[in-house]
């Protein structure tokens, strides 16, 4: 009779799957990726101080994660610093603001500045400017509106699907509150971008003539005191538009003048709410140092 069969041996354990073992002892060694903004902008910070990231690329990347923070009115130029035409005024008087300002892109309103009826491109108006027939609402595109709580990474996304470079900020309330453009959101992220017309877009005072000049409604009376050498009062207005009304006791009409402190102002531009642009001349030229008592 045979010998019965041995007992068969304990069960083994199952040998981990190869490479599994090290897979988890690198999941313990690795820090576990980041969870929220704050945990990314850490380690952007410690790849910065540790000079993985240079400051541009640092600047950059930080300004990525802000924008998807911020929202329209965050970034907005209010409602009061838009150059905006009107429709109805003529060529003439249209293009010393155009070129003066340098902006590409001009708001378009008709009768009243909340009444916009779409925008023009600088250079559609150049590349016909000289036809006397010229009507401009056939140059003026449709305008696009947005909210003010519209956040600016879904806008920059907009702007790039529809290759539309300006919107229309409005209130709860369907009121224009200001504009936004892709170079202002842009500049969230890569940092101020000039070009050859910041400068100018930048000054509200033109000189016209040895004795004149054309200042913006929106000039700061501290800049304009500094530059005249006058003490135009700054305690309640902020600005020459503002000053000029309360000076007048109304809101300035185009073709009035008002002369203080040696200065002749006269309204060349203006709707029912404000001055926006003025002739400035001095009543009596200013003294050279060489004839000055």
């Amino acid at each position: 009779m045979s010998d019965p069969l041995p007992p068969d041996p304990e069960p083994r354990p199952a040998r981990s799957a190869p490479g599994s073992f090290f897979s988890r002892l690198r999941a313990l060694l690795r820090p576990a990726p980041p969870t929220d903004r704050n945990d990314i902008r850490a380690v952007l910070e410690a790849a910065h101080d540790h000079s993985v990231l240079d400051g541009e690329s640092y600047a950059m990347i930080s300004g990525a994660l802000e924008v998807a923070d911020m929202t329209v009115a965050d970034i907005m130029v209010s409602r009061s610093r838009m150059d905006m035409l009107d429709i109805r005024s003529p060529l003439s008087e249209l293009l010393p603001m155009i070129t003066e300002t340098g902006h590409s892109r001009f708001p378009v309103f008709e009768g009243d500045r909340e009444n916009i009826i779409g925008v023009l491109l600088a250079k559609d108006l150049l590349l016909t400017w000289s036809d006397q027939t010229l009507d401009l609402r056939a140059l003026v595109r449709p305008p696009v509106f947005i909210p003010e709580t519209k956040p600016l990474n879904e806008l920059l996304q907009e702007f790039r699907a529809s290759r539309n470079h300006l919107a229309i900020v409005i209130d709860e309330h369907g009121g224009v509150s200001g504009l936004v453009t892709m170079e202002d959101v842009l500049e969230q992220i890569v940092g101020e971008i000039e070009d050859e017309f910041d400068e100018a877009a930048e000054k509200t005072i033109f000189r016209t003539g040895e004795n004149s000049w054309r200042a913006m409604g929106t000039t700061e009376i501290e800049d304009f005191n500094h530059m005249f050498h006058v003490q135009l009062p700054d305690d309640e207005c902020d600005t020459l538009n503002g000053w000029l009304a309360a000076e007048l006791g109304h809101i300035p009409r185009r073709g009035e003048r008002f002369e203080s402190q040696g200065l002749v102002f006269t309204v060349v531009g203006a709707d029912g709410k404000r001055a926006h642009w003025l002739h400035v001349q001095r009543a009596e030229p200013e003294p050279t140092p060489e004839h000055a008592a």
